[in-house]
């Protein structure tokens, strides 16, 4: 059987490396226009910024493909003809396939700006995307990064780090407010601005003007305002990358490719996972597209099972994501809505009186089951946090533990005393906070053993 994949993201990649855990046999084509070897997207920024070469980027030396048989091709897919089960290349050579996973990622957004279209006006989403910066970084005295998401700070804080001037506009009142409580969100908006990143909120922008030549030389905001710049970056979000599918008989899209349970699409013997996949009946609070890192992982493992003749339905399990605001670490697990007064959920924030950290603990209203954690500037331990939220665990039983969630305390002040002396102000208990810190109590809480593969007989992917 050969399957080819394309996309060469962490979806299809973990996808590759599934397929040949599980089949010795069968035949992996992995397709990519982008680059030769797959790299590590999230960390584009830090090749910019000179923390990094590109080539450090590779999570796997070049030898990694050929020793464990998955096939490279370079190339851009301009058709898929499912009926021939048949791929059309952009040089005008095909290949035939058996089964087909589709894992093409995300485009920015653009929203039919005027001068969208002129040079020095980019997002940040591929290899090119930081190639083409690279290039034109000497020419730009200033520039304006358009959007507040995760990818906008980023681009600004890299830019930042050259020294270039950075106007970074966002529409709300406080940053990424569609993701954030509004303490967290008004947080990290301070954050920012007292990195000397010139943030503005309530603003959107009108239009892109030409400098005379073709490129960017100027902004207009919907509010009048003009703001010089050689340089505009187009950070409002992302859409899946399926443009090139659109005319593919028989292939069921949304805004993204639709996916059932099993991460099957409307075409026999063709999958989709990771950015690209739209679930056509999401789990209860989760969304039917989810573009982040770890659940492109989980879906490239499970459509491995399914692709085999052995399906898995997927299951994105608990809300986790992760960042930085320049230096300000964000996580998340479980349930945290952007918008308070969510009914039957409770909230308790602590925030550190005069450094940009806080927590956020919510829970049930009902029965006192921990729900999810917001954290900002302060790390807990993934596998605790998932486990207290898995398990139902009472707030108050999280709290008095809450020392074992600490990912770091033999060399960061611990603020696990704060929070539950915050609680008992609230509620006029008297909890105290068990003196169990560090990674031995968090092993022995989580009964540590070493995850065994669910159903390998061949050898591992080295």
């Amino acid at each position: 059987m050969h399957v080819a994949i394309i996309g060469n993201g962490i979806a299809g990649v973990t996808a590759a490396r599934w397929l040949r855990k599980l089949n010795d046999a069968v035949r992996i084509t992995l397709i990519s226009a982008e680059t030769d070897y797959f790299f590590s997207r999230t960390a584009l920024m830090y090749a910019y910024m000179g923390h990094q070469r590109f080539e450090d980027l590779m999570p796997y030396e070049p030898f990694f493909w050929p020793k464990n048989r998955i096939d490279l091709r370079r190339q851009y897919v301009e058709q898929v003809e499912p009926e021939a089960h048949l791929l059309h290349f952009g040089d005008g050579t095909t290949l035939a396939y058996d089964k087909l996973i589709l894992a093409t990622g995300s485009s920015y957004n653009t929203f039919d700006w005027p001068g969208q279209e002129l040079e020095r006006v980019r997002g940040l989403v591929s290899a090119q995307d930081l190639q083409y910066l690279e290039r034109i970084t000497p020419d730009i005295q200033s520039a304006v990064v358009v959007g507040g998401g995760l990818i906008g700070i980023e681009l600004a804080e890299m830019l930042h780090s050259r020294q270039i001037p950075v106007s970074l506009l966002v529409r709300e009142s406080s940053y990424w407010s569609s993701a954030l409580p509004r303490e967290e969100s008004e947080l990290v908006s301070r954050h920012i601005l007292n990195h000397g990143i010139d943030l503005r909120h309530d603003t959107e922008l009108q239009e892109i003007h030409d400098d005379g030549g073709g490129a960017a030389g100027a902004i207009t905001t919907k509010g009048g305002e003009r703001i010089d710049c050689q340089f505009v970056g187009l950070t409002a979000g992302v859409h899946p990358n399926i443009d090139f599918l659109r005319d593919t008989e028989g292939l069921e899209l949304g805004k993204g490719v639709l996916v059932d349970g099993y991460l099957r699409t409307s075409l026999p013997d063709v999958y989709a996972i990771g950015d690209c996949a739209e679930v056509r009946e999401p789990r209860p609070s989760r969304k039917a597209i989810e573009a982040v890192w770890y659940t492109g992982r989980i879906m490239g493992e499970t459509v491995a099972y399914t692709v085999l003749g052995r399906p898995v339905a997927y299951d994105p399990g608990i809300w986790f994501n992760s960042a930085k605001f320049i230096d300000l670490e964000y996580q998340v697990y479980g349930d945290v809505p952007p918008k308070d007064g969510r009914e039957g959920l409770e909230s308790l924030y602590w925030q550190h009186p005069t450094e940009d950290k806080a927590v956020r603990i919510n829970y049930d209203a009902a029965d006192g089951s921990v729900k999810g954690f917001n954290l900002m500037g302060v790390r807990y331990r993934h596998e605790v946090c998932e486990k207290w939220i898995a398990s139902g665990t009472h707030i108050e039983q999280v709290l008095q533990q809450l020392g074992m969630a600490n990912f770091d305390p033999e060399f960061y002040k611990e603020y696990e005393a704060d929070i539950v002396a915050l609680y008992n102000r609230q509620t006029g208990k008297n909890l105290q906070l068990k003196q169990r810190r560090g990674l031995s109590a968090a092993l022995r809480f989580l009964n540590f053993k070493s995850r065994a593969p669910r159903a390998i007989s061949t050898p591992d992917a080295q």
